[in-house]
This record gives C-alpha cells, sequence and structure tokens, in this order.
C-alpha cells in the first residue's frame, strides 16, 4: 500500500469525510428539527484535511469536504461563512476555537472570528454553524470521533490484509 500523493492523508479523504457526516446526520437532523439546539434549522460543516497545515498549505487547499444541512435558499444569514471562520481559527492554532478564545486569546489576529464552535481532535478538524455554539462544538466533535474511527477501520482492514504503509 502506498500514499497516493505526498501531504494527503491515505485514511481520511474526502470520501471518509463525506462518510463521518453521514454517519452523524441522524442525531443532527433530529437536534435540529426539535429546535432543541438552535432556531435557525440550518447547519454547515466544514471539515479539514490532517495533514495539511498552515506551514504547508492554504486554508482553502486544506478544506477536505463541506455539507450543508437545511434548505441553503432559505438562511437567514451565511453559516457557511461563519463555519469557514471557525474552521480556520482552529485549524491556523492547532485548537478548539473556544479554547483560543477563552484561554489564548492573545493568539487571535485582526480578522479571526470570535464565533466558536470548531474542534481539533488529534489534529482532525472540524467546524459547524447554525446551532449554539456549544452544540455546534459537539455535532464538530461528533463528526471528527466517527473521522478519527474511520481512519481506525482502514488501518485494521490494511493490518488483517497484510498491507503497510510504503516508506518511498
Amino acid at each position: 500500500m502506498q500514499l497516493a500523493a505526498a501531504n494527503k492523508s491515505f485514511f481520511l479523504d474526502e470520501a471518509a469525510a463525506a462518510e463521518a457526516v453521514q454517519m452523524c446526520l441522524p442525531m443532527i437532523t433530529n437536534a435540529m428539527d426539535s429546535g432543541r439546539v438552535g432556531e435557525s434549522g440550518f447547519l454547515y460543516l466544514v471539515v479539514m484535511d490532517p495533514r495539511k497545515t498552515p506551514a504547508d498549505s492554504s486554508f482553502d487547499e486544506a478544506i477536505l469536504h463541506e455539507y450543508s444541512v437545511g434548505d441553503r435558499s432559505k438562511w437567514d444569514a451565511d453559516y457557511r461563512a461563519f463555519a469557514v471562520a471557525k474552521a480556520k481559527v482552529a485549524w491556523k492554532y492547532g485548537m478548539d476555537a473556544h479554547q483560543v478564545q477563552e484561554l489564548k486569546p492573545w493568539l487571535l489576529e485582526q480578522g479571526d472570528t470570535v464565533l466558536w464552535g470548531s474542534v481539533v481532535v488529534d489534529g482532525i478538524t472540524v467546524a459547524a454553524s447554525g446551532a449554539h455554539p456549544w452544540f455546534d462544538e459537539a455535532f464538530a466533535g461528533a463528526v471528527a470521533m466517527c473521522l478519527k474511527a474511520l481512519a481506525k477501520r482502514g488501518a485494521a482492514r490494511a493490518r488483517e490484509q497484510g498491507l503497510f504503509l510504503d516508506a518511498r
């Protein structure tokens, strides 16, 4: 087994990100439909490529997957822009946006958002926007944990098949 391209995660690609989102959608849509997590009824998710960092790629190049919940034509705000801004803070600083804003505000630069609802779980960055920030954070965290599980599943299958990552 060989890595397809330099600086790309072998086990966490766009298909895995889409699968992780799909795994979480029943929880997300149920919560959104109930109104328990926010009034908008919409949610936008941004998943970053865990192998792309601010040192070796632009933010836009590092976006792995995006997903919208709800009819975008009825949005009352630009939830994509909010989710992207949250993802950018978490990706740039390597920690949840809330942690940056509450525990290390001196890291913030002009133009960084002060909204929160993004997570970094073992280098996997996911942001959400559309619910209350604590639920945005929970939904982003659920997607990140599913991504982590999918990567572990991929690695386990590779080991079972006797395949190893080629160092070339």
